[in-house]
C-alpha cells in the first residue's frame, strides 16, 4: 500500500472519530469520507472493500476505545485480552463500511451510475442491518454527529436518523464530485442544485417543526421532575457493605429534588442493588421518601419472577406512588450481550457477564406504561435508548414523554457517556417527546422534544437536577411509520445488486 493512500485512510479515520463525542467537531463529518472516495476511484470491489474496511477498522478502534476500560476495570479481563476484544468488535463493525465501498463499486461497474452517489445508498442500508443483526449494536451511526444541529435534525421525525446518515453521505459525495470537477473543468451543477434544493428544504422544514413543536409544548401543561444522579462507584455498587450509604446518598439527593417542587423523581438504572420486591424494610425506606409528599418516585432495580420452580432475573424500573404502593413496572426487553446475560452460554461456558451480584438476566416480553396522574410515560433503561425503534413503540403505544435510566460508570472517564447521551437526543427529535434521562454518573439531563438539552449533569458528581416537561400526544411520521426511509433504501439496494448480479 502506497504511503499517499495510507495517510488518505488514516485522515478519513480520524475525521470520523473528530466528528463524534468526545472531540465533537460536526462539521468533520461532511468530508470525512471524501478522501476515501478519492483513493477508491478506478480500485477492483475487493479492493474498495480492504480499503473501507481499514478504514473502518481505524475509525472505530478511535470510536468505542473505551470497550477496553469496561472489560478489562469491571470484566476483570486481562488488559491484552480487553484490547483484543474491543479490535475484534472494530474489526466487526467495519466490516459494514467496507461492504458499502465494495458494493458500490460493484453496481457502478455494472451500470452506468456513479459511484459516488450510489455509497448513501448501501452505506445507509448497512447502518440498518447492523440495528438488528447479531442483537444489534447501532452506535453512533452517521447522523448522530449532528444531534446538536436543531434545525437539521428536526427531519429525522420522518425519516429517523438514517435520513440524517444518507444525507452526510451524500452531501461527502457531492463534495468529491464537484472537487473532481474543478480539476476536470467539468461541475456537476445539476447535483449540485439538486443537492442544494434538497439541504434547504431540511433546513426550512426544521425551522417550521421547531417554531411548531415549540408553541405546542410551551401551551402544555407540564410536570417538574427530579433526577438523582448518585455518582456511586462501579467498584462498590453491588458491595452489601455500602448498601445503605448508597440508600442514604440517593434519599438526599430525592429530598431535594422533592424540596424544589418535583412530583416525579427518578434514580438511575440499579439505583436499589437489592431486589426491591423481596425487601421490605427498603421498600419501606422509600416509600416513606414520598408518602406525604404527592409525589411518585421512579427506581431502576433488579426484579425476579417464578416460572416451574425456577427464578428468573430481571433489570427492572418500578414507580412507586404517594399512596405507598407499585404504581407500574417495566423489564429490559433489549439486554446487553456479554453485560446482562451471555449468548449461546453452552458453547461459551467459560465466559461470564460482567454484572456483578445477579446470574443472567431475562428479557422482558413487552412494552408496559408507567401511570401517572393524566399521563402515561415510557421507560427505556440503559443502552435500549440506542434502538430508534424499540423507542418509538413506547410512544406509539402512547408514551407522553419517555424517560432514559441508565447506569455509565461502566464507561468510566472516556467519551462513551457522552456518545450515549447524544444518541438519547435523537431519540426526542424523531418521537417529539420530552427526555428526562437519569445516569448513576452522569450524564442526567433533560432533553427537549425538538433535541434542546435543557439541562445537563456534569459526570462523575452527584446531582439532583429539576425540570419541566411536557406530555405530548402529537405523533410523528417516524413514530407512526418507523424505518419505513431505512427499509425502502435497503429494498433499493437489494435489489439493484440483484438485478446486476443475474446480470453478470
Amino acid at each position: 500500500m502506497r504511503t499517499r493512500t495510507l495517510f488518505l485512510i488514516i485522515t478519513s479515520a480520524c475525521l470520523l472519530v473528530f466528528s463524534f463525542p468526545r472531540i465533537e467537531q460536526p462539521f468533520c463529518i461532511w468530508f470525512a469520507l471524501v478522501p476515501l472516495i478519492y483513493i477508491m476511484e478506478g480500485r477492483s470491489s475487493y479492493r474498495c472493500f480492504l480499503l473501507g474496511w481499514l478504514s473502518g477498522f481505524l475509525f472505530y478502534t478511535g470510536l468505542i476505545y473505551w470497550i477496553v476500560v469496561v472489560t478489562t476495570t469491571y470484566g476483570k479481563l486481562p488488559y491484552p485480552v480487553g484490547i483484543v476484544l474491543m479490535l475484534l468488535l472494530s474489526a466487526y463493525l467495519a466490516l459494514y463500511t467496507g461492504i458499502s465501498f465494495a458494493l458500490a463499486r460493484f453496481v457502478e461497474v455494472k451500470s452506468s451510475l456513479p459511484f459516488p452517489l450510489l455509497l448513501p445508498l448501501f452505506w445507509v442500508a448497512l447502518e440498518y442491518v447492523r440495528s438488528f443483526l447479531f442483537s444489534g449494536f447501532p452506535w453512533e451511526n452517521l447522523g448522530y454527529s449532528q444531534y446538536r444541529q436543531l434545525r437539521l435534525m428536526q427531519c429525522a421525525d420522518i425519516t429517523g436518523v438514517y435520513g440524517i446518515s444518507f444525507l452526510v453521505v451524500w452531501v461527502n459525495a457531492v463534495v468529491y464530485l464537484l472537487i473532481r470537477g474543478i480539476a476536470l473543468k467539468r461541475i456537476p451543477w445539476k447535483t449540485l442544485a439538486f443537492t442544494a434544493v434538497i439541504l434547504a428544504s431540511v433546513l426550512l422544514y426544521g425551522r417550521f417543526r421547531i417554531r411548531e413543536v415549540s408553541a405546542l409544548a410551551s401551551a402544555s401543561p407540564s410536570i417538574d421532575v427530579g433526577l438523582v444522579q448518585g455518582n456511586v462507584s462501579q467498584d462498590i455498587k453491588w458491595n452489601k457493605n455500602f448498601l445503605d450509604d448508597t440508600l442514604n446518598r440517593h434519599r438526599a439527593l430525592t429530598r431535594s429534588a422533592l424540596d424544589a417542587g418535583a412530583k416525579l423523581v427518578i434514580w438511575p438504572e440499579s439505583a436499589t442493588p437489592f431486589y426491591f420486591q423481596n425487601e421490605p424494610y427498603y421498600q419501606q425506606a422509600l416509600f416513606d421518601l414520598i408518602r406525604n409528599q404527592d409525589a411518585y418516585l421512579l427506581i431502576g432495580s433488579p426484579a425476579f419472577a417464578s416460572e416451574n420452580r425456577r427464578l428468573f432475573s430481571f433489570n427492572s424500573a418500578f414507580l412507586l406512588s404517594p399512596a405507598a404502593a407499585i404504581a407500574g413496572r417495566y423489564d429490559k426487553m433489549h439486554l446487553v450481550p456479554y453485560g446482562e446475560y451471555v449468548p449461546l452460554k453452552e458453547l461459551f461456558f467459560f465466559v461470564d457477564k460482567m454484572v456483578e451480584g445477579i446470574g443472567d438476566f431475562r428479557p422482558g416480553n413487552s412494552i408496559s406504561l408507567m401511570p401517572l396522574p393524566g399521563c402515561d410515560f415510557g421507560v427505556l433503561i440503559c443502552y435500549e435508548i440506542i434502538f430508534p425503534d424499540l423507542t418509538r413503540r413506547f410512544v406509539k403505544q402512547g408514551a407522553e414523554f419517555l424517560v432514559n435510566i441508565t447506569n455509565d460508570a461502566w464507561f468510566g472517564n472516556t467519551g462513551a457517556p457522552y456518545q450515549h447521551f447524544s444518541m438519547a437526543v435523537v431519540r426526542a427529535i424523531e418521537n417529539k417527546r420530552y427526555i428526562a434521562r437519569a445516569a448513576n454518573t452522569g450524564i442526567s439531563g433533560l432533553i427537549s422534544p425538538i433535541g434542546e438539552i435543557v439541562a445537563a449533569s456534569a459526570v462523575f458528581s452527584e446531582a439532583s437536577l429539576t425540570g419541566s416537561v411536557s406530555p405530548l400526544q402529537l405523533t410523528t411520521l417516524y413514530t407512526r411509520f418507523g424505518d419505513v426511509f431505512a427499509i425502502t433504501i435497503t429494498v433499493v439496494a437489494m435489489m439493484l445488486l440483484a438485478a446486476f448480479v443475474k446480470k453478470r
